[in-house]
């Protein structure tokens, strides 16, 4: 698939969408049609900066753009299972254990708090319960489990196995491709 091919994050609402050449009520723009896909691609406040699929971009009142439902990345594939969630979840009770031991340190100034960024680098939890219901994050293998009480089966995955994080200093960059995109008339 081509990188910059336009994907559509929001959509105009119902009946339609002022937009303007800059985040700034007095430079309109053209007023764009209703159910338009768009990507967001700035935020400003409430100010939002869209592109449009021909390439044209305006800003809009970000508060009235309808968020479009992203597909989990693996949804294509048969869900995975796992016969026992036990094992997941003794592995995420281990690591809040690890994470909890070191924050006692942290706390207690035992450890500073390069060292607890050091030492917890990489580490990542998740857990939800509701009830019978469990949402489990499964590092081993990237992906979110769903457990009902009687199976665990994927929930939404990466596409591919991530590489473990090596050791770097500062916080790790965000980054989100984006589609080239020009100023002009739609």
């Amino acid at each position: 698939m081509d990188e910059f091919a336009f994907r559509p994050t929001h959509v105009a609402p119902p009946d339609g969408l002022a937009s303007w050449e800059a985040p700034d009520p007095a430079r309109p723009a053209t007023r764009l049609d209703p159910l338009l896909p768009l990507r967001l691609l700035d935020r400003r406040g409430d100010w939002a900066r869209i592109l449009c699929s021909n390439g044209w971009t305006a800003w809009v009142d970000g508060r009235l753009l309808v968020a479009l439902p992203q597909t989990p990345p693996t949804a294509g594939a048969p869900p995975a299972r796992t016969a026992d969630p036990r094992p997941a979840l003794a592995e995420a009770g281990s690591a809040l254990a690890r994470y909890r031991a070191l924050l006692e340190d942290l706390a207690t100034g035992a450890l500073d708090l390069e060292a607890f960024r050091e030492r917890t680098r990489g580490l990542r939890i998740g857990l939800v319960v509701d009830g019978e219901a469990v949402w489990l994050f499964d590092p081993v293998h990237d992906r979110w489990c769903y457990g009902d009480g009687l199976q665990l089966q994927t929930y939404a995955a990466t596409d591919h196995p991530v590489a473990p994080a090596s050791p770097r200093p500062g916080p790790s960059p965000v980054h989100s491709p984006s589609a080239p995109t020009r100023t002009g008339e739609p």
